[in-house]
């Protein structure tokens, strides 16, 4: 077997719902050792997010995967928890601010325990400024980063993603913000931490919105699926009532598209030489393509653009995510063996392939606590003192 990336990184998760643990979640894919602490009698809420099966929640065997998980209530638990930091590299945390410091686990307090400790502080707000201590999830940050603001029909109102996208975007800001910070301890011998506010890594994704506003005074308006750099650019209804979506990024594939759709005179149109241009025609460039799309079902639709080399794309449900051929051929949903549902549990795979270390998924998110004698037992916890910290409800 090969040694996996991250083989040898031990990361202690303190972190609840979605952006702090779906980071860890990222490095235990590529062979960090992942220890998820949960409170003895308050687990991770994202356990009950969801759909679940005979009480079992179904996301978190995603959001739990490849982690080992350990029962300990930090408040009370704290000499137990500096020993457990004592023998990591990497802690994830999301407590609002303050909270660590108020129990004597500050930053300072960590790092004396163990100097080459990276630690990862993900809240809504940060860790200064007026808002830091505010209580925040990302729908927030999906608000106040302008998403919200440019998202919709553009006589609707401003719309939030029905999922947690803020938080899956910071999720893998974070993951990168570790191993930055592992590299920088590879060099120095000195850990560091990390101050990652879910409303920032999702303004980032919305593009150059703040150079466009400091130096012209644009505001983008909601445009629907339309694009206000490029056109034609939107979902499309066919024959057979699916949808597709076709974009138009390039200025070689708008050609295509249109000539596609028999309107090859609108390539010698002044307007179609810039798809800032192309988008203030959108009317009439929906109109041409839309049309030829609705006269034909999927399948065919399908197969003229691949012959034209042109952008399409099926709009899926979850049905067609399952049975799309592309996504069967990278291999991108598999099939985890799970005691817990008694039997293979299905999931996204891994996010990229690695041709000489690839990540692997070893097992399902656990039962809470599943793992916590053996966690603790490294740390030298006898049976006995862990039988007294679980009489006081410590563990």
């Amino acid at each position: 077997m090969r040694t996996a990336p991250l083989d040898g990184v031990k990361v202690l998760e303190a972190a609840t719902l979605f952006a702090g643990p779906l980071a860890a979640t990222f490095l235990g894919d590529f062979g960090a050792d992942v220890t998820k602490i949960e409170h003895p009698s308050r687990p991770d809420a994202a356990r009950t997010h969801g759909a679940s099966k005979d009480g079992v929640g179904l996301w978190f065997k995603t959001l739990g995967r490849n982690k080992r998980l350990a029962t300990l209530d930090l408040s009370r638990g704290r000499d137990v928890f500096l020993d457990l930091v004592k023998s990591h590299d990497v802690l994830v945390e999301n407590f609002r601010p303050g909270t660590l410091e108020r129990w004597g686990l500050g930053p300072d307090v960590l790092l004396e325990a163990n100097p080459r400790l990276v630690i990862a502080r993900v809240t809504a707000f940060g860790q200064v400024g007026p808002w830091s201590r505010r209580p925040g999830f990302g729908s927030l940050a999906e608000a106040m980063s302008g998403f919200a603001a440019v998202t919709g029909e553009p006589d609707g109102p401003p719309t939030l993603p029905p999922f947690g996208l803020a938080d899956g975007i910071t999720a893998l800001a974070t993951a990168y913000a570790v191993l930055v910070a592992l590299r920088e301890r590879d060099r120095s011998g000195a850990g560091q931490v990390i101050d990652m506010a879910i409303i920032e890594p999702i303004l980032m994704m919305l593009g150059g919105g703040i150079t466009a506003y400091q130096q012209t005074g644009y505001v983008q308006p909601r445009l629907g699926n339309r694009s206000s750099n490029n056109a034609p650019r939107n979902v499309y209804k066919t024959l057979d009532g699916r949808w597709v979506a076709v974009s138009t990024s390039s200025q070689s594939i708008a050609e295509r598209v249109v000539t596609l759709v028999g309107r090859p005179d609108l390539v010698a149109q002044p307007w179609f030489a810039t798809g800032r241009e192309r988008a203030q025609h959108a009317d009439e460039l929906d109109d041409a393509v839309g049309s030829w799309i609705a006269a034909r079902p999927l399948e065919l639709v399908m197969e003229e653009f691949e012959k034209a080399e042109a952008a399409v794309g099926p709009v899926h449900d979850i049905r067609g995510i399952m049975t799309d051929p592309q996504y069967a051929a990278l291999g991108t949903i598999v099939s985890v063996d799970d005691d817990e549902l008694d039997g293979p549990v299905q999931m996204q795979n891994v996010l990229f392939r690695l041709s000489e270390s690839p990540g692997a998924i070893k097992w399902a998110g656990r039962p809470h606590g599943a793992n916590t004698d053996e966690v603790l037992a490294e740390i030298g916890v006898t049976p006995d003192q862990l039988a007294a910290l679980r009489a006081a409800g410590v563990v």
